[in-house]
């Protein structure tokens, strides 16, 4: 697991030079400014979405995240539970930034949500404290609920289906948003772990179906060219694989209570990141 943990570490510090240089600079100069107007220690930022995935197109925006920490006298208190765990700005200049607190982040990834378990694999890092993400893998490559990522996946794969792909013309973007997940689905039957979000690498999964993964690779060459609301004609292939895969999966019930079952390794995660930082 060590030997995986250092070769994901040392892919994301090689694929932050996919972001042009200025445009990084400027998330940084972002992510400092944050940390100033909310009094807050940024442990983990990360490139979510698009470019992350390996399928951005022109004027894709810059979806940035993070997991921050506030001081410590901040989470002894009465009403915690209704204090704003979230930091959200405006998207400017095509630069979307919005982070969690430490403690929600913790809480979602006990329920194995995609958006933590994804963030902690993206492949484009900014910022990296060097504790807490490493901590949040061990976690999860140990501990990760498969059911809950196949339910997690199966939910936004049938959405986002039902919500754009059933016409002739559809949203180029969204067969992605279908093919992701139903893909980490895949994946995640096959090897028993959590599924990267690389697109070209969850694309191993449909290799030796030659016809569906021309009609794929066709896709992704448009997609990278198109503008994000490029509108275009159903790919048969496509439909085909999709609908005969969400028919596969109707049935499927989660029966795990949560995807994270070591709560004693949450905690300990949570106490360290605030003994070193939360003062």
């Amino acid at each position: 697991m060590q030997e995986k943990l250092a070769t994901i570490i040392m892919e994301m510090k090689m694929e932050v030079e996919m972001i042009p240089k200025d445009i990084e600079e400027e998330i940084q100069r972002r992510l400092t400014l944050a940390e100033e107007e909310h009094d807050v220690k940024i442990l983990y930022a990360v490139e979510s979405g698009s470019r992350a995935w390996g399928f951005a197109s022109p004027n894709s925006d810059f979806d940035v995240r993070f997991i921050y920490t506030h001081s410590k006298d901040w989470y002894v208190a009465v009403d915690l539970e209704e204090k704003r765990d979230v930091i959200e700005y405006p998207i400017v200049d095509d630069i979307d930034i919005s982070g969690w607190d430490v403690r929600k982040a913790l809480r979602l990834f006990r329920k194995s949500n995609p958006s933590i378990v994804e963030w902690l694999q993206s492949p484009i890092l900014y910022r990296d404290d060097g504790i807490f993400a490493n901590k949040a893998r061990e976690i999860l490559y140990s501990d990760y609920s498969v059911e809950k990522g196949i339910y997690h996946y199966r939910s936004m794969a049938k959405t986002n289906y039902r919500g754009y792909l059933r016409k002739e013309v559809v949203p180029l973007k969204k067969y992605f948003y279908v093919l992701r997940p139903l893909l980490s689905i895949m994946w995640m039957e096959a090897k028993n772990t959590p599924a990267p979000i690389e697109f070209h690498k969850l694309r191993e999964m449909v290799k030796d179906n030659i016809q569906l993964n021309q009609a794929i690779e066709q896709l992704v060459e448009r997609k990278k060219r198109a503008l994000e609301k490029e509108m275009a004609p159903a790919v048969p292939e496509i439909q085909y694989f999709i609908e005969a895969e969400l028919e596969r999966l109707e049935s499927f019930a989660d029966k795990s209570q949560n995807g994270i079952k070591d709560i004693d390794a949450l905690n300990d995660l949570l106490h360290t990141v605030l003994q070193k930082y939360a003062h």
